[in-house]
């Protein structure tokens, strides 16, 4: 009787989370089913390497995401994640090709200068009244300037095999920005569901004037749950520059749409107070799998970046259907 109730708690989170997410779970198998036959991808989509690469291509889009969970969940918005993982990336590489700096301190850097982003931002938000969206805007064109001021609008190039193995090396079969993302999914799921912070991030969220007369510091959370996203884009400049041999200007551009997309799919509410980043992998899968096949399918990017904006549309729509049904109720 004891073993039985001791497992419990697990199982009944288990089909809590099948509940929870199965209307994306079947939408994301749906997606691979139709790939799988559709004659135009069915010989390239289900191949073990295609599998990896989809699984490199949203490892920057995950690292972003497990931070932009924290920030909507608490009941704001990150829109300089993008331009934080173009000024990591520079940065980083230019340590190396200009400053001849050592590899690991370089990416060091790169990952600093995320992380200095992230505590501007969050100084900004918990200390002021100023709305996140305009903090971050700021943020965004601030980064995405200095991007271009200090590459002069070209790549800083890095030719080095030990640069590249972050962003582009394996350890055994699998890519090592895959390990790395799954670690700090990891992380990020411990910190969400096993710590007092996490469950700060959702009181917040919820009703922040209640969880402040409750005795949470409020400016504290906000602050590090946006130096958490800085740090996470500041992570994902460094794998990125490195899988691209070089520090873009212009990389990382859409990236912070992307992520959006991936935490709202994922079922979490923009009003902030719910989600989980289980749901959040399955968006970034639902929206990796989707890149990838219309790029199988060589379908136009623009009209790509249509499908996107419909998709993110229709789950903000079935969010919003699902906090009146939560209101009548």
């Amino acid at each position: 009787m004891e073993k039985y109730i001791g497992k419990r708690p697990g199982r009944n989170r288990a089909l809590n989370f099948f509940k929870e997410n199965l209307g994306i779970m079947i939408a994301l198998v749906v997606l691979c089913i139709f790939l799988t036959l559709f004659p135009g991808t069915s010989q390239s989509f289900p191949t073990l390497k295609n599998v990896f690469n989809v699984l490199r291509q949203i490892s920057i889009n995950l690292l972003l995401a497990c931070g932009m969970t924290m920030v909507i969940i608490l009941g704001g918005i990150d829109l300089s994640v993008g331009s934080t993982i173009a000024l990591s990336g520079v940065l980083a590489a230019g340590c190396v090709s200009r400053y001849n700096m050592s590899i690991p301190l370089a990416m060091l850097i790169g990952v600093l200068i995320g992380l200095v982003i992230g505590l501007f931002n969050g100084m900004v938000i918990s200390k002021t009244t100023i709305p996140p969206f305009i903090v971050t805007l700021a943020t965004m064109n601030i980064a995405r300037g200095l991007s271009g001021v200090y590459t002069g609008g070209s790549p800083v190039r890095v030719v080095s095999k030990q640069w590249q193995w972050i962003g582009a090396g394996y350890l055994w079969i699998f890519p090592v920005p895959v390990i790395i993302m799954l670690i700090i999914f990891i992380i990020s799921i411990l910190i969400m569901n096993r710590t007092k912070i996490g469950r700060y991030i959702y009181a917040v969220g919820g009703n922040a004037l209640a969880a402040k007369f409750s005795g949470i510091s409020v400016s504290r959370v906000k602050f590090l749950v946006y130096t958490y996203s800085g740090l996470m884009a500041g992570l994902a400049g460094v794998i990125l520059a490195s899988r691209m041999y070089s520090g873009q200007p212009t990389a990382g551009e859409g990236a912070e749409m992307d992520a959006i997309a991936a935490v709202v799919v994922g079922g979490t509410s923009m009003s902030g107070g719910s989600g989980k980043l289980g749901g959040t992998l399955i968006g970034a899968l639902i929206i990796g799998i989707l890149s990838n096949g219309l790029n199988l399918m060589n379908v136009n990017s623009f009209w790509q970046t249509v499908v996107k904006g419909v998709v993110i549309l229709l789950a903000v729509f079935i969010d919003y259907i699902r906090n009146m049904k939560k209101n009548e109720s």
